[in-house]
């Protein structure tokens, strides 16, 4: 139950941080701001329950893991509850927080940190979503790994977050993740609830393609390996 828990705690400081920044910052700290707020966040996670759950903070992510042998599929079920639900309290709070601006604050006219596509064609924003997730989960899997980066591979993953941002937002909002991209649709309604299927679709075929790539590597260095004995 601890491992649900931290991923409760996880997704919804992700989403938190984040979308916040989108809602409440992004004029004052612009684009790399925003991607600093996720890639940070996933930062602090990494390092605070990473221990514990593994500080995956994405569905797709918990996939990836699944795919590649290194998840148990009980586990992904309550790690995907927990992280979606996280992103839709975080999104609750951010809600409530907004409806409190003095000037007011329309979700329809001001947007809600949600993801969506619109100055680039849904085929643009499905094949970044899909191949950002899959260089996001490889980097993931392999930094993870017992031969990857040890203490430094929570910042290699939110940096590559950060790069993830940079290189997408204005393509599909770089969600890569569902649960990110569920919280806030919720609240945004409308287009956003409609165009939420790539955010969901996409990031999981990514992460499926690098869960299957470590698991056959995987399978390959042990056949390489039994051959030499």
């Amino acid at each position: 139950m601890n491992k649900y828990v931290c991923e409760f705690i996880g997704t919804f400081a992700l989403v938190f941080f984040g979308c916040a920044t989108i809602l409440f910052m992004r004029s004052e700290v612009g684009l790399l701001g925003v991607a600093l707020a996720f890639g940070l966040s996933v930062v602090a996670m990494a390092y605070s329950i990473g221990p514990i759950s593994g500080a995956h903070l994405n569905p797709a992510v918990s996939l990836g893991f699944l795919v590649s042998g290194r998840l148990g599929s009980g586990d992904l079920v309550g790690y995907v509850i927990a992280q979606c639900f996280g992103a839709i309290v975080a999104a609750g709070v951010l809600y409530v927080i907004a409806q409190g601006k003095v000037s007011g604050f329309d979700v329809a006219a001001n947007g809600f940190a949600q993801n969506g596509w619109s100055a680039y064609s849904v085929v643009s924003a499905f094949l970044f979503e899909l191949v950002a997730t899959f260089l996001f989960v490889t980097v993931i899997l392999n930094a993870t790994s017992q031969a990857g980066s040890g203490p430094v591979a929570g910042l290699a993953i939110g940096l590559t977050l950060v790069a993830i941002h940079l290189a997408g937002i204005v393509v599909s909002g770089a969600s890569v993740n569902p649960a990110r991209s569920l919280g806030p649709a919720l609240f945004a309604g409308g287009a956003a609830m409609s165009q939420l299927w790539l955010y969901i679709v996409a990031p999981c075929l990514g992460a499926a393609a690098a869960g299957l790539l470590l698991r056959n590597r995987a399978i390959l260095v042990g056949d390489t390996a039994a051959q030499a004995a």
